[in-house]
């Protein structure tokens, strides 16, 4: 029985480690389904992580494998805890009673990653947004985050970009000092 150091994986879903093992060694998913006499569709699904796996097909899958029997089950249960602590974190995002849909006409609103799309957020509300909105994004992101964003970002073809650029400077720049 070979041993794996687990700790590698952790929090990665199993089907994602059994694809890698399993191209690692040259096996196809549909010859690991007859080996261990599982339905093609089943083993699909693991590998595309839309299915877990249980303790029955943790064994199977560590004796073809020659892996430790808990292998696979301790992937599971580590996965599990990574997706009820990504649950349990909150969604920052801005006050969006405030910030206008039609400002992001060119994608999904509830899909903005507010934290990962900051730049792009800060540069479409500066461009694009009135009064209350380039407040709620200052507020949300904070006067240095706002300001190293614009800093980086000197060319806009919207007018009213440049002019809110100039106001935010004007109003905190000048009031921290």
């Amino acid at each position: 029985m070979m041993t794996t150091d687990i700790s590698q994986f952790n929090g990665l879903h199993p089907g994602a480690v059994l694809k890698w093992i399993l191209k690692k060694r040259g096996i196809k998913p549909i010859e690991l389904a007859c080996a261990i006499e599982e339905h093609k569709q089943t083993i699909s699904a693991i590998l595309h992580e839309k299915r877990g796996i249980n303790a029955k097909l943790s064994v199977k899958l560590a004796e073809l494998l020659a892996l430790d029997p808990a292998f696979f089950m301790q992937l599971q249960a580590s996965f599990e805890i990574k997706q009820i602590l990504i649950a349990k974190q909150p969604t920052l995002t801005p006050n969006l009673s405030i910030i206008r849909k039609v400002l992001f006409w060119d994608t999904n609103f509830e899909q903005i990653d507010w934290q990962k799309q900051k730049t792009a957020v800060i540069k479409r509300i500066f461009e694009r947004g009135n009064d209350q909105e380039i407040n709620e994004v200052i507020r949300f992101y904070g006067k240095e985050t706002v300001q190293t964003v614009l800093s980086h970002y000197n060319n806009s073809f919207l007018p009213a970009y440049n002019e809110n650029k100039q106001a935010f400077l004007k109003n905190h720049l000048n009031a921290a000092v």
